[in-house]
């Protein structure tokens, strides 16, 4: 039953059958109807209760009176619906996300960058699992959390898409782009990679060290952060994602103009796997 030229209540089976069918013509339309008539309802059995609670049963009660009381309750409750910021907006809101595959939004750390959630994919998720127990040492060496030096490899590596590769094609467990400069002894891959320079990317060849296991790479990670005085202010600013991210880049460990920024995002998603893991 129409109330007011307002939309009938779901209980109505009518009304249930209406709203299949807008469904598969308007999901949107139909979702925000549904989310409505639910706030409906709810606002009905409130005042139903409210009733019950501070209203006695006397001699002029009966069927007839009951049903206009119900009836009342029911064009009061859905004048009150639809309103903005009210009920509605939150469950077509969760039902939006529910039907399009999206988990809740996560609230961004303090200190990061507000951007959209970014999609997040099962081979990410297998990265950080794979590397949470070497960023765990790490962090016990130099106190960066271990989410942060993931992410960190993740952005370098392309979350293992884009490995440093040594000449006959294995991987260099390079997952930090950490160069290989005079002082380094060890085993070396020279590859092509982008720099900018004056704010321009441009390609270069560069040697950069290669470990025998990605676990070395974040041991040598940790070693860098800890030792080289280039990077205090680096550990200094690591309670923050962004702080991290840009300690990093003031630093000069990029020559991305746009390093920080890029970094903080790679950090928000593995934050999001973690907790989607946990």
């Amino acid at each position: 039953m129409a109330i007011n030229g307002s939309s009938p209540l779901a209980a109505d089976t009518r009304s249930i059958d209406a709203l299949r069918a807008s469904a598969s013509k308007d999901p949107k339309a139909a979702i925000k109807e549904a989310a409505k008539q639910f706030e409906a309802l709810f606002m009905q059995q409130i005042m139903k209760s409210m009733r019950e609670a501070t209203m006695s049963s006397g001699m002029l009660d009966n069927s007839g009176t009951q049903m206009g009381t119900e009836m009342l309750d029911t064009q009061f409750a859905t004048k009150m619906t639809g309103l903005p910021g009210g009920l509605s907006e939150v469950i077509a809101r969760q039902l939006e996300r529910q039907m399009s595959g999206a988990q809740p939004a996560i609230p961004t750390p303090t200190g990061t960058t507000a951007t959209p959630p970014a999609k997040t994919s099962a081979s990410q998720a297998d990265f950080v699992q794979k590397h949470s127990d070497a960023a765990r040492a790490a962090e016990a060496q130099t106190g960066i959390p271990a989410a942060f030096m993931v992410a960190q490899a993740a952005h370098e590596s392309g979350w293992g898409k884009r490995e440093i590769r040594n000449a006959d094609g294995s991987s260099s467990n390079n997952l930090f782009g950490i160069k290989a400069g005079p002082s380094w002894k060890g085993a070396v891959a020279e590859v092509t990679t982008t720099e900018y320079v004056d704010g321009q990317p441009r390609k270069v060849t560069a040697k950069f060290r290669a470990y025998p296991s990605a676990a070395d790479s974040f041991a040598d990670y940790a070693r860098l952060m800890k030792t080289s005085p280039r990077y205090t202010g680096v550990l200094a600013n690591a309670t923050s994602a962004q702080g991290f991210a840009q300690g990093l880049q003031n630093a000069g460990y990029a020559t991305d103009p746009a390093y920080a920024d890029k970094l903080a995002r790679t950090i928000n998603t593995t934050l999001r796997l973690q907790r989607a893991m946990s």
